[in-house]
């Protein structure tokens, strides 16, 4: 496995955690088809960094965690807020 593979992982697997569980995403038919997007992205995302690194391996590992810090601080959607203001507000609930 790629060195940049963990991390685009986690990108994936932050990304749905935040979307559908935190901030209560669409439910019933319509809660699927934004997991299946995401999956289907992180999964190209991880095999076209898996390839890069065979060429450029600093580099594309370098990527790859810039995506990961980058994806819990920023907006992905206006009306969702980012994953670490969503674990601020849950912490700040309890």
């Amino acid at each position: 496995m790629a060195a940049s593979t963990g991390p685009v992982l986690a990108i994936g697997a932050i990304t749905l955690v935040n979307n559908v569980v935190l901030n209560n995403g669409p439910a019933g038919q319509q809660q699927q088809l934004p997991a299946v997007r995401i999956a289907i992205a992180t999964g190209i995302a991880a095999l076209g960094l898996a390839f890069w690194e065979n060429f450029m391996p600093r580099t594309a590992t370098a990527v790859a965690w810039l995506a990961l810090v980058t994806t819990l601080m920023v907006r992905i959607e206006p009306n969702t807020p980012a994953p670490l203001e969503s674990l601020a507000n849950w912490y700040g609930k309890t």
